[in-house]
């Protein structure tokens, strides 16, 4: 079962029906029993970094997940902010991320042509070609994004996917048993349900 953290940061509903169609079974919750029972965790964000951080420590889960992520290994999703916190900080605010990647979160430049947040569809490349959750992706690869900041790995191995927005940056990373991306694969069509369908297949 894939249990997709509740925090009270916003409409989960769009990521469990995406998992639902493909046949995955999940669960939106926040009771520590049923994610400690959980095959795979999905750490949703949305918002801003500091709200978000407050309110995941505020359900006391974090303990239990870093238990499930850092020393079971059991498989972690995050989405956007969720990806972001994943790091140590951002520059959007002044809570502590989870540390669990050695990662910053930075705002985007100013560029000429390029508007803050960055919204909308664009493509993405794999840089760890052989990582379950791209092995396959072809050239055309598209997601959907929002958002205003990047993620910055301190390694760049850690980089799972690029994209280009004024600047190249991380639009995916990826290390062990750990997986953040910057888009939303739930609004991504056919190339977030190949994603997601990875995940859930036991990638």
């Amino acid at each position: 079962m894939i249990a997709i953290v509740d925090y009270d940061i916003g409409n989960l509903g769009a990521i469990a029906n995406m998992l639902r169609r493909l046949g995955a079974a999940c669960e939106i919750t926040a009771d520590p029993e049923r994610i400690a029972a959980s095959s795979r965790i999905i750490l949703p964000g949305n918002g801003a970094f500091d709200a978000c951080m407050t309110n995941l420590r505020a359900t006391g889960l974090v303990p239990l997940l870093e238990r499930k992520v850092l020393a079971e290994r059991t498989p972690l999703l995050g989405i956007c902010v969720g990806a972001q916190m994943l790091g140590r900080d951002s520059e959007e605010g002044r809570e502590a991320g989870l540390g669990w990647l050695d990662m910053r979160v930075r705002r985007f430049p100013e560029a000429p042509g390029f508007r803050v947040p960055h919204m909308g569809w664009n493509q993405v490349v794999p840089r760890q070609t052989q990582h379950p959750l791209t092995r396959g992706m072809d050239g055309d690869s598209r997601f959907y994004f929002v958002h205003s900041y990047y993620m910055e790995p301190s390694d760049p191995a850690d980089v799972l996917l690029v994209a280009e927005y004024g600047i190249r940056f991380a639009a995916g990373v990826a290390r062990d048993n750990i997986v953040g991306v910057q888009f939303h694969p739930e609004k991504s069509h056919r190339f977030g349900k190949r994603m997601l369908h990875a995940f859930a297949e036991g990638a």
